[in-house]
């Protein structure tokens, strides 16, 4: 486990469109909104936050192969990864015991049926859908508990 208090917050395709992409689905919250609601969260607990989004799942992976001894936990919103990539579970499990809370910003089980499987929830500590963009600060306060228990 990291000595550092810092979270890693990364963010999955076409994120980077929040506020403008389906506003019915996604709300008009803007990427950057979501980027300081997680700074708001972490620094309730004295911790920082490093935020990323995009839109190659490689870059996704090297910040998660990176985390390892830089941060004390990952929130990840795999977005269309969640249901199509085999390789973000795998660097999730590789960075263990790092914990991991996975977010959703709509609940996918009330939309199309590929959309309700996702491969990164096996290697998630919890999993957080249907809250909004809500559910990131949902998911830092999770992290925050789950790092006050093992320090």
């Amino acid at each position: 486990m990291s000595d550092r208090r810092s979270l890693l917050v990364l963010n999955g395709p076409n994120l980077n469109l929040l506020g403008t992409r389906k506003p019915e689905t996604y709300g008009r919250t803007t990427l950057a909104d979501v980027e300081a609601l997680a700074r708001e969260a972490a620094a309730a607990h004295e911790m920082d936050v490093a935020f990323l989004q995009s839109n190659h799942e490689g870059e996704l992976l090297d910040a998660i192969h990176a985390a390892r001894g830089v941060h004390a936990g990952i929130v990840i919103n795999p977005g269309a990864y969640s249901h199509t990539s085999i390789a973000l579970p795998d660097a999730l499990e590789a960075v263990q015991p790092l914990p991991v809370v996975e977010v959703h910003i709509s609940n996918v089980h009330r939309r199309e049926a590929f959309r309700h499987h996702s491969y990164v929830s096996a290697q998630a500590d919890a999993v957080i859908i249907g809250a909004g963009v809500h559910g990131y600060a949902l998911a830092v306060e999770h992290l925050a508990h789950l790092l006050a228990d093992v320090s």
